[in-house]
């Protein structure tokens, strides 16, 4: 298996002759098209380089490809249905097993471990990631660091119920937390909660991070992903991608 560190070096130094920013999440999409095989029942992220995912999905379905899709937010389920991707157990998709999850992130490090939730769909992201047989993550490479850093706020849902005391202790754990959206109008998740984003000067070992804001009361999910990435596929401006597998050597 060629280790992720290395691979990360390899995405630094590959010279990317291209402009566009959507070419590169494009070019992750594409790539992430050719893991899909017929009959899958597929995990389908949310964000910006998820719908050129999307987009690249219905067109092979509207090809004959019978897949079916577990979407991580409504968002995901607005866009399928317009789009005419079937989606597996909807509404209330009680089962939301699949064989692949393709989705992004807002940052990953060398371990694999990802912030993600820049969305606000981190609980229903981490679910569907959770019951997948594979995570394939797609990214472009400003995305990458050695560890994850103040470059992006860890997104924390929490409950709306003693939200000022919820603050006080993710303060109290080192970071600079902010709720997101304003006192008067916060922004709500899919499941009518808050978001609050913890900005860490560094977060070295994001595991056992997780686990101290996890133990917080008043915590409904944590936007770091640990131990869940299978497949990276980094794309780049020129139109290319670059993978790595956790299944590969």
């Amino acid at each position: 298996m060629l280790d992720l560190q290395i691979f990360f070096k390899q995405v630094e130094a590959y010279q990317d002759s291209g402009e566009s920013q959507d070419d590169a999440k494009r070019a992750a999409a594409e790539a992430a098209l050719e893991l899909v095989e017929p009959g899958m029942t597929l995990g389908l992220g949310t964000g910006s380089t998820v719908e050129f995912f999307l987009q690249g999905l219905a067109e092979k379905i509207r090809q004959g490809l019978q897949v079916k899709g577990v979407p991580t937010s409504q968002t995901t389920q607005r866009r399928a249905g317009e789009l005419g991707i079937p989606l597996h157990g909807a509404p209330h998709y009680p089962d939301l097993k699949s064989q692949l999850c393709v989705d992004g992130a807002d940052r990953v490090d060398v371990r694999g471990c990802l912030i993600k939730g820049g969305g606000g769909a981190l609980f229903r992201e981490k679910l569907v990631a959770c019951h997948s047989e594979r995570v394939c993550i797609l990214v472009d490479p400003s995305k990458i660091r050695e560890v994850l850093d103040e470059s992006f706020a860890v997104p924390v849902e929490c409950l709306n119920f003693g939200i000022d005391n919820t603050v006080e202790a993710l303060a109290a754990l080192g970071c600079t937390p902010s709720l997101r959206g304003t006192p008067e109008s916060p922004y709500l998740t899919d499941n009518g909660n808050l978001i609050v984003d913890c900005q860490f000067a560094r977060i070295p070992d994001p595991v056992a991070t997780a686990l101290r804001i996890s133990a917080l009361t008043g915590v409904v999910e944590v936007g770091l992903f640990c131990d869940l990435l299978d497949q990276l596929i980094v794309g780049y401006k020129d139109g290319t991608a670059a993978s790595w597998s956790r299944a590969a050597g």
